[in-house]
């Protein structure tokens, strides 16, 4: 199970609108769960996945829609996903697509996993959460299972339905609302929140399936074909603080993300005059600012975050980086004291 209790703020996709839908303040909402206002758009952030799940209880007591988490999800669909529905592209099958999925999830959240399974002709997409005892938990997994709903409808077909759905509580509402807006009454007190559906739609070509999926595959591939020069060093950072906290942030991953060859990539990025490595350094070191400025957030957690297995290894890179150790700066830095600026493009390039 994951152990990071953090989620991107782009599980918050969508949130202004959908909540306003609702009859919601989607700023008031966000102030009373301790969240920033722009959160909703801001894709590179983190947020603690206990504020979000409080987030999901309070919209839903303020709405009276028992249903508010399982509406957002339907609502979210794959937009949820970012960058990581990129990842999980292929050329394959559905059930490569799942697969994909299960094994990049932490890119996005680190409080859950998902799993997937097989049983003879039946599959099985669950949500795994760690810490169940969060309260707004059964929103977010209900919001997880409107997601998963919409991510098998883009991978399988907008006719796709599940056998089954699975829900670790009871009703949170009427279940004529569930049967309504899934299309099938859930199975209630189960093991774990989950899918339940045919195995014959994992076999299926994804080049037969959903015409937007793969016109977004497409864009994004002819995006990374015409991005100006000037414009890869900003996107390679935007995919290192999404790749940091999984620990697999390296200069091949970064390269399969874009859908390039990772000599290409080195070679682009040192015709502006910058390297990979530095801006690994770079970006971890805005990240370790901006997590330090957050008290709630433990020196091992911030290690894990930029993706170090240890809080030592943090703690030599950020001396490193500013000749102080991260407590100290952060003692400091009620009184401004600001760490060093990075050295210079050419000194990293000639090291």
């Amino acid at each position: 199970m994951a152990l990071n209790p953090f989620v991107r703020t782009l599980s918050l996709v969508g949130f202004d609108a959908f909540a306003s839908g609702q009859g919601l303040n989607p700023a008031d909402m966000l102030r009373r769960a301790s969240l920033p206002q722009d959160s909703p758009r801001q894709q590179d952030g983190i947020i603690p996945y206990r504020r979000y799940c409080e987030l999901l209880q309070l919209c839903t007591a303020q709405s009276g829609n028992a249903s508010f988490g399982l509406q957002y999800g339907l609502f979210q669909g794959i937009d949820v996903f970012g960058e990581l529905f990129y990842l999980i592209r292929n050329v394959g099958t559905v059930g490569d697509a799942l697969a994909e999925l299960r094994a990049n999830y932490f890119l996005y959240n680190g409080a859950a996993d998902i799993s997937f399974e097989l049983d003879g002709d039946i599959a099985r997409l669950g949500y795994l959460v760690n810490d169940c005892e969060i309260p707004g938990v059964r929103q977010a997994e209900e919001l997880a299972c409107g997601v998963g709903v919409q991510l098998l409808r883009a991978l399988a077909g907008t006719g796709w339905r599940p056998r089954t759905v699975r829900l670790r509580h009871p009703p949170l509402g009427d279940e004529e609302v569930y049967r309504r807006v899934l299309g099938v009454r859930p199975v209630f007190a189960a093991r774990c929140p989950e899918l339940e559906f045919d195995a014959s739609v994992l076999s299926l070509p994804l080049a037969a399936a959903d015409a937007r999926l793969h016109q977004l595959i497409a864009e994004h591939i002819a995006r990374m074909e015409r991005l100006p020069a000037d414009e890869l060093p900003s996107y390679v950072r935007q995919l290192l603080r999404s790749l940091l906290p999984s620990g697999r942030a390296s200069v091949e991953k970064v390269a399969d993300c874009m859908a390039v060859n990772p000599r290409t990539l080195q070679r682009r990025l040192e015709q502006e005059g910058i390297s990979f490595q530095h801006l690994l350094d770079e970006t971890r070191q805005e990240m370790a600012r901006r997590y330090l400025d957050d008290s709630s957030i433990s020196m091992a957690q911030i290690a894990g975050l930029l993706g170090y297995s240890d809080a030592s290894g943090f703690n030599r890179a950020f001396n490193r980086w500013f000749g102080i150790s991260p407590l100290k700066w952060q003692k400091n830095h009620a009184s401004n004291r600001q760490p060093r600026l990075l050295r210079s493009r050419q000194a990293n390039l000639g090291r």
